[in-house]
Order: structure tokens, then sequence, then C-alpha cells
């Protein structure tokens, strides 16, 4: 990503564009690695959003939704105190530099201030330091001298900027053509390694530009091109997702400004982070919990076949209690005809030659009873468990068939009220119910559930005569079907079908087969479980798995 002294040219005047003369009304610090100064700009309030995240570095204006936490960090309550109220004077690049100067007019009831918030982008290295005529009140990052002899950043100290780096400035027209007189190799490898201030996706595109440029006046072009005030923002995609932004490029997404393109770039990328983030959280939580089940169920499973020899038990006392007329007391065993097996055959059972007769049929028989007490609270224990792992397995087969924020939202909570998340303690606007899965399909709306929450409330919402549909032997979405009295054609049926298919653990498979049946027909046991249902009156379609889009027709 191209977060270079070149692009932060463009930026630094659409930001000085956007912001300049606009009043600081609130500051918040959403995360450790970034501070966002929300300002009354132009009539408009904007949020300035400066990230010093290695992958995410930037200064830029955007709408992106922040969080503020409970307690503000020191650096927030710094900014806090030092430039709330504070007008922005100006925004300007230092130098060729990486580096912002935010320069505030601060105003106090007994004093006036002129202070500079210099947000460095520069990868790792980002920082934002907050000074006062040239001395550092304070940083996002201190560094002191024992971890940074070269350059120290903590309160008190004078602030200097991070040493040049050994390569030729392109401000010099002279040293520019100098350096670019004595190339070797590749222009875009040579520009990196030789031109200050320039990331390698902007050599690359320099590279390009100039390839029918004569050697004579290339330094001209390049020059021209750094400093020149052309540009034609655009996202740069592959495979539709965003690879990369740019000030000048052709064939990407374009945008009216830098600053859209480089909001939009990060945004998704933050978006695509968040989601992974959270999606491998719940599936952590939710594997564990699996896991848990599975070792129960093992021991369950364990102590169910220690009972297997229950009913031996009881037939051992029932045998020994007919024949003890012929045991002698002290004998380690006898040998007896079993009348409970049809063939009559001779069994030898074991005896305890310290007990008497009676008391060997006795301790059989509490043997049995035991066992018998253990089957009794092994079965429900185990029904229990199995319905557990069950739906353990259906919220983790939702979890793999999300695809954005929307379908984890549910989901997160669903694991909140069953007590595998804690209590959300803090108090929210009751926020409006995501949405269904909707689909046009001819003449009729498919919807579908994005986890079990949603597929109890797509059963409550739809009615009798609508058309319900779930996959047969697989955990997947509820499908529904809205009919508003009318037949359904079998094309509308099969194409909800295969977004059954496809929103489910058979995805990756062929001929699913789908149960579908009026909702009327479909029912809730109660204290079930979300997203389990019992049904009848249904019939069964064979269906290859398929997306369709919002809107198709037949």
């Amino acid at each position: 990503m191209p977060q270079d002294a070149f692009t932060l040219r463009h930026i630094a005047k659409e930001l000085n564009e956007m912001l300049a003369g606009g009043k600081v009304n609130k500051i918040i610090q959403p995360s450790r690695d970034e501070a966002d100064l929300i300002l009354y700009a132009g009539g408009k309030t904007r949020k300035l959003i400066l990230n010093t995240n290695a992958s995410f570095a930037r200064a830029c204006v955007s709408n992106a939704p922040r969080t503020a936490p409970d307690a503000a960090p020191n650096f927030c309550m710094l900014l806090r105190k030092h430039l709330t109220g504070a007008v922005l004077l100006s925004v300007a690049q230092e130098g060729f530099e990486r580096i912002l100067a935010f320069t505030f007019d601060c105003a106090g009831e007994f004093s006036r201030a002129r202070r500079v918030l210099y947000a460095e982008i520069m990868g790792k290295y980002s920082n934002l330091v907050l000074t006062e005529e040239g001395t550092v009140t304070g940083a996002l990052k201190i560094s002191s001298l024992q971890e940074n002899f070269k350059r120290v950043l903590f309160p008190g100290v004078k602030y200097a900027f991070p040493e040049p780096q050994d390569k030729t400035d392109p401000r010099g027209k002279e040293a520019l053509a100098a350096c670019l007189a004595a190339r070797t190799g590749e222009l875009a490898d040579y520009l990196f390694a030789h031109v200050a201030g320039l990331a390698y996706p902007t050599c690359r595109l320099i590279a390009e530009q100039a390839r029918q440029v004569p050697a004579s006046d290339l330094a001209d072009f390049v020059y021209g091109y750094i400093f020149s005030d052309e540009k034609c923002p655009a996202v740069e995609r592959s495979g539709g997702e965003a690879k990369d932004f740019h000030v000048r490029f052709t064939g990407g997404q374009p945008f009216e400004s830098v600053n859209a393109a480089e909001d939009a770039y990060y945004t998704e990328r933050e978006e695509k982070r968040d989601f992974s983030e959270k999606k491998r959280k719940l599936e952590s939580i939710l594997n564990a919990r699996r896991k848990k089940e599975e070792k129960k169920l093992a021991l369950l499973a364990d102590r169910e076949r220690e009972c297997a020899d229950m009913e031996k038990n009881r037939v051992f006392g029932e045998l020994i209690t007919a024949n003890i007329y012929a045991i002698r007391k002290g004998a380690e065993g006898f040998e007896a005809v079993n009348y409970y097996d049809e063939a009559a055959k001779t069994v030898r059972i074991p005896l305890d030659k310290a007990l008497t007769p009676a008391q060997n049929a006795q301790k059989y028989f509490k043997k049995y009873n035991k066992l018998k007490r253990t089957l009794a609270a092994v079965t429900p224990q185990k029904r229990e468990a199995e319905a557990e792992l069950d739906y353990t397995e259906s919220v983790l087969s939702s979890l793999a068939r999300a695809e954005n924020m929307l379908d984890l939202a549910e989901a997160e909570e669903e694991l909140r009220l069953s007590g595998l998340l804690p209590p959300d303690t803090k108090k929210k606007k009751s926020a409006p119910a995501v949405p269904f899965r909707a689909f046009r399909i001819g003449e009729f709306t498919v919807l579908a559930g994005r986890n079990n929450v949603q597929n109890d409330r797509l059963l409550r919402e739809c009615a009798p005569a609508d058309l319900w549909l779930h996959t047969q032997k697989y955990h997947s979405s509820h499908v529904v079907i809205r009919t508003e009295g009318r037949k359904v054609p079998d094309g509308v049926l099969l194409a909800a079908a295969e977004i059954c298919a496809f929103f489910s653990d058979g995805k990756a498979g062929d001929k699913i087969p789908v149960d579908c049946c009026e909702r009327r027909f479909v029912k809730k046991p109660p204290k079930a479980k979300a997203g389990f249902v019992v049904y009848t009156d249904f019939k069964t379609l064979l269906v290859t798995p398929r997306r369709h889009e919002t809107e198709e027709r037949f």
C-alpha cells in the first residue's frame, strides 16, 4: 500500500481543504493504535481517523463506525485536555516525509497556545506526537533512551524528526537528474532503492508511464509525476478484493478524492479483519464446547458399556437362588442350566467363597440394581449431551456460512443467551433486527435465516400457507417462500431448495435432499433450543446447491 510521501502530499492537501478552520468537538481512542478527532468543519461534522497500526496506518476523514472504550486511555485524555475546543489551522506535509502536521490554535480561559499534532505514517514505526513550541507534550508510543538512543519521544524533550534516508530527495531537480543518470536495471527497482519518499507500488506506476519517455527527459517526467497536482484516485482490485489504493491509477474502482479511495480501501480491509477475528473467536468458543460435549459423550458411552452385563448379573442371582439347595458353602463356583436361555445351555457362575450362597445371590442382585440405576441416569444425560452437541454443531454450521458482520451479530447474541459468552453489561440502544437473506425468484420472495435465532424469527413471522424448506440430515438455514395465497411454480420451488442447500453443511455436495412443507406443519417443541423444529407432511427434493442472485427471474 503506497502510504508514501507522494501519496501523503495529496492527502495533506485534501485534509487541509476539508478540515482547516474546523473546531475539535470530541476525541476518542477506539484502540491502542488509533485516535479519532471529531471536528465541525465546512458546515459538517467530520471524523478524522489517525491510525498508527503497522498494517492500517493512515490519516483520513471517514464515516466508518468507531466505539469509544469505557475508560479513555492516557493519550486520549492528554489530547482531550489540550485539543478539545481547539481550531485546526492547517494540515501540511513536513518536507517530503511521511509526516503530517496538524496545527491547532488552542485557546483556554487564561491562556492561548499553538500546538502541533504530528501523524507519522511510517508502517510499524507510525506514531502520534503532540508538541507545543517544539517540545513533546505526549506521544501515543513513548520511546526512551534505553529503547532508541537516536530519537527520544517522551514529554519534555525537543521533538526531532526521524533521520532522513540515504536516498535522493526528489524535490531537487538537479539531484534527481544526477541520480537517474546513474540508473541501472529496472526503473521501478531503481527509483525505490535510490529516491526518497516513494513506495514500490508508486515506483511501479511511474515506470509503467515512463516506458515511452526518452532517457534525456526521464528526470523531468519523474519530477512532474511526483509533484504534479494531477490525480486519478482509485482502488486496485484483484479477484473482487481491494488490493491497493493509488493517487493515479486507471482500471480500478474510481473515487472522487484520494481520501475517499484511502478510506474505502482501509475500511474494507478492517471490516474483513474484524470479521475474521470475531468469527475465529466465536468458532474457538464453540469448538471448545464441542470438545467438552464429545468428551462427556465418550465418558457416558463408557459407563453405558459397563452396564452391558447388567442382565447377566440378574440372571446369575436368579440361578443361584433357584439352585441354592445344591450349592455348598465355600464353593468358588458352580454350573447350572440357564433356563433364561432358549437353548438351555449350562453356564458357570463364579462365587465368592467367603460368602454364603444367599449372600452371593444378593451380591449379584445389588450389582444388577446398581448398574440399572446407572443406566437410568446415563440415558437422559446422553440424550441431553447429544442434543447439546447437535446444537453446538448447528451454530458452528451457521458460522461457517457467515459472509459478513451481519451474519455474526445474532450468532454472538445467541451465544450470550446460552451462557457461552458473558452477558453484555453495556447499555445499548435497541438495535434493529438483522434482516434475513432475501431473494426475488420470479414473482416470489424467498427468505433465508442467517443463524438459529433468525431461523426461529423467520418461523414466527411467516404465514401458515408459506412454504418452509430445510435440508434433510444436514444443518442448514431455514428457507421460506412467501406464497401470499398463490401456487408456487416448480422453478421457484427448485430455486428455493437450491438456496437452502447452498446455506447448509452439504454446500460442497451434489443431490442434496431438501424437505419442503407448508409452515402450518412445522412445530417448535416447548423449551427446544434455538433453530430446532419438528415437521410433518413434507416432500423431498434432490438439488445441487446454488446461491442465486438477490434478483433472478425464470
